[in-house]
């Protein structure tokens, strides 16, 4: 089972890719704002870490940057370490 901290890793390692990936393409906050319809401020919460974003969220920001937000959800969970049970 899984516990409320490997979810809150999860979220941020998910949330570190969107705006990894935002930045490689040269995507402005701006310019995910107009392609998604998430303010450039809501975009710069998630991504400092000051909101965590709903799925819908999520979605629309992946969507706005031109990732699929299944692929990044499958990186973020390689990244963090398996732990002893």
């Amino acid at each position: 089972m899984k516990t409320d901290k490997s979810y809150a890793e999860l979220s941020e390692s998910v949330v570190r890719l969107l705006r990894e990936e935002r930045k490689r393409l040269g995507l402005s906050k701006y310019a995910v704002e107009q392609r998604c319809g998430i303010t450039q401020q809501m975009v710069g919460y998630v991504e400092r870490g000051l909101r965590r974003p709903s799925l819908e969220t999520a979605l629309r920001m992946a969507d706005g940057i031109g990732v699929d937000l299944a692929l990044i959800i499958k990186k973020a969970r390689k990244a963090i370490p398996k732990r002893k049970r």
